[in-house]
């Protein structure tokens, strides 16, 4: 089960970025994750909490400028990788499990959500009509909301 909440929490990641390891850090914040005596420590610090928070807000805004890049481009992509591995990995430790194994299904899954998501919202748009600001509200309410879900399951 805790390998099918990295994998999800990789989706997240490949809707969003910076969500995930928000949603981890928060996790921790709250309980639901621990760290303490592991290399994953930091997680559950003030300042981490705050800094990936700001950078997940500043990811939803940015998202909605014209100029930002498709999440499926190479450094999008990239990022999506690494961040969504690095969430998984957090999640195994907190959850007892294989944290490389668990890292490396959450980067898959970040793979598979970064072109999931992609071409979902722009079916959405293009044939559903349905106004591509909107589209991308509700696809982070949907990354914030899964997280949370996720994160909150693994304890």
């Amino acid at each position: 089960m805790a390998f099918l909440l990295a994998f999800l929490l990789g989706c997240v990641d490949g809707l969003r970025c910076m969500t995930a390891p928000a949603v981890v850090c928060w996790a921790a914040h709250l309980g639901w994750l621990h760290f303490a005596g592991t290399k994953f420590a930091f997680i559950d610090h003030p300042s981490t909490l705050i800094v990936f928070t700001l950078l997940a807000i500043v990811e939803l805004i940015v998202d909605k400028l014209p100029n930002t890049p498709a999440r499926t481009a190479p450094v999008g992509l990239m990022a999506r990788i690494v961040l969504g591995g690095a969430s998984g990995m957090a999640l195994g430790m907190g959850a007892g499990i294989s944290v490389s194994l668990a890292g490396v299904i959450a980067s898959v899954g970040a793979v598979v959500g970064a072109f999931a998501g992609y071409n979902i919202r722009h079916a959405v748009v293009l044939k559903a009509h349905v106004p591509a600001l909107v589209a991308a509200i509700a696809e982070d309410a949907v990354a914030i909301a899964g997280g949370l879900l996720i994160v909150s399951h693994i304890s």
